[in-house]
């Protein structure tokens, strides 16, 4: 049975998308912001698709890396792991459940510090920065099926003159 989430199935091979343009957007917010008017509407969206065109990949630092932030770092990651284990050993084991835990929990921070440190030292400095990367677009298009392509043109027209003017 198909739910209306899910009325597209997914291909094997990936394709190319098809339709004609109706609208172009400069962020993925306002695409969105789009096909949800057309939504409000009653237009078919099932023959609506939304492509990100000239994609881009956006690596923002978020911080510099020092011995400490690495070191408490991997501290902080081996004690949650840590702390994981000694639970599923103290409820599932024959020893008393708080030394389980300590045992687990400092046994974590060992681990996640020597890792962490291990790891920092074999890039010897050639990347002293935290970041995160994210795949985005230049600016996003929004097709239609030849169908109902003008049907869908008019209705974003009519957001285009009712959005106030962007600064």
């Amino acid at each position: 049975m198909t739910t209306p989430l899910t009325a597209r199935q997914p291909t094997a091979v990936p394709t190319p998308p098809t339709g004609w343009p109706i609208g172009s957007y400069a962020t993925y917010a306002e695409a969105q912001r789009a096909v949800d008017h057309l939504a409000d509407r009653d237009f078919p969206v099932q023959d609506v698709t939304i492509v990100g065109v000239d994609p881009m990949v956006v690596e923002r630092v978020t911080a510099r890396l020092t011995w400490g932030r690495v070191l408490a770092g991997g501290a902080a990651s081996g004690a949650w792991f840590g702390l994981f284990v000694g639970l599923l050993l103290g409820v599932f084991g024959s020893g008393p459940l708080p030394v389980a835990i300590v045992a687990g929990l400092v046994t974590g921070v060992v681990f996640g510090t020597t890792f962490a440190a291990v790891g920092y030292a074999s890039v010897r400095g050639r990347r002293d920065f935290a970041s995160t990367t994210q795949l985005v677009a230049g600016r996003y298009d929004v097709l239609c099926e030849p169908r109902t392509a003008e049907k869908g043109r008019d209705l974003l027209a009519e957001l285009a003159l009712a959005a106030p003017p962007s600064p």
